[in-house]
């Protein structure tokens, strides 16, 4: 209040003493030199509140700091701290809203790769389980590979690249998991869709050795016994050692009567474990 009142006498006085074209040059620097330090307060204390654990505050005060100089070098700055002060305490979509905000205003700022590598992370730490909703792990590997194709050099990239191959597996674990569904429910078809799709489009994760199986399974249960020694042999030259490749050979042994399931150990969700890699 005293402070206000003591701008308002200040440029008064100014009024008074200057007159034309340089009393509105003077009256403005005064404005402008006060707006310049209520944006460095906040931005201050917003690192304060950030520092400290608070960043719903830390946003609030980051925002306020663009408002007070919106056209300034520090308006887009201000709006990546405040993604990532709703970041730091989980507010995802939060953040999320604000980075889009953020890569709409500023479309030639500097650190457009720190942005969506923010918002990359935004989605990613929505992801639940393989088993639900992939709509943020869809929307995660999307923007890490605009990380690793426009900014390949970056400080970013090669986490980028790491979550992204995590991001895989999980993907190829969905298509597993729903695979082994149709399965149990005997949907032939739909069940070796999911494993092709494993084979042609997650050929380096864990489950190609499985998938590869699985097909062979089918197939020769739905008598397409060249289909079935087919994938067998691909199973049979990638993966000689694998215990799904000697699963696949006792199929063709003429004391096989049904599909034999190879037992699986109970396991901790994909996603966790993943994840345990990363924090």
């Amino acid at each position: 209040m005293h402070k206000n009142l003591f701008l308002y006498l200040l440029i008064l006085i100014l009024f008074q003493s200057c007159s034309g074209r340089n009393k509105d040059i003077v009256v403005d620097e005064i404005l402008n030199k006060d707006l310049d330090s209520q944006m460095i307060e906040s931005y201050n204390e917003g690192f304060e509140a950030l520092s400290v654990g608070d960043g719903y505050t830390a946003a609030k005060k980051f925002s306020e700091a663009e408002i007070f100089y919106p056209q300034s070098k520090w308006a887009p700055r201000s709006s990546l701290m405040t993604a990532y002060s709703y970041y730091s305490v989980n507010l995802y979509t939060d953040a999320i809203a604000e980075i889009n905000r953020y890569l709409k205003t500023y479309p030639l700022h500097e650190r457009q790769n720190y942005a969506y590598y923010l918002l990359a992370l935004s989605y990613y730490e929505q992801i639940i389980d393989e088993k639900k909703d992939l709509g943020p792990l869809l929307e995660a590997k999307k923007y890490f590979k605009i990380i690793l194709n426009e900014y390949p050099k970056s400080e970013f990239a090669y986490d980028a690249e790491y979550k992204l191959e995590l991001i895989i597996e999980i993907l190829a674990a969905k298509e597993m998991y729903l695979g082994r569904y149709y399965l149990e429910k005997e949907k032939w078809i739909a069940a070796m869709n999911r494993f092709k799709n494993v084979v042609e489009n997650y050929d380096r994760t864990i489950y190609i050795e499985e998938a590869l199986f699985r097909l062979v399974e089918i197939h020769y249960k739905l008598g397409m016994i060249d289909e079935s020694k087919k994938f067998a042999k691909l199973l049979g030259y990638n993966y000689q050692s694998s215990e799904w490749y000697l699963a696949s050979y006792k199929i063709f042994n003429k004391d096989f009567k049904k599909i034999k399931k190879v037992e699986q150990p109970k396991k901790v969700s994909l996603v966790d474990k993943l994840k345990s890699l990363v924090d």
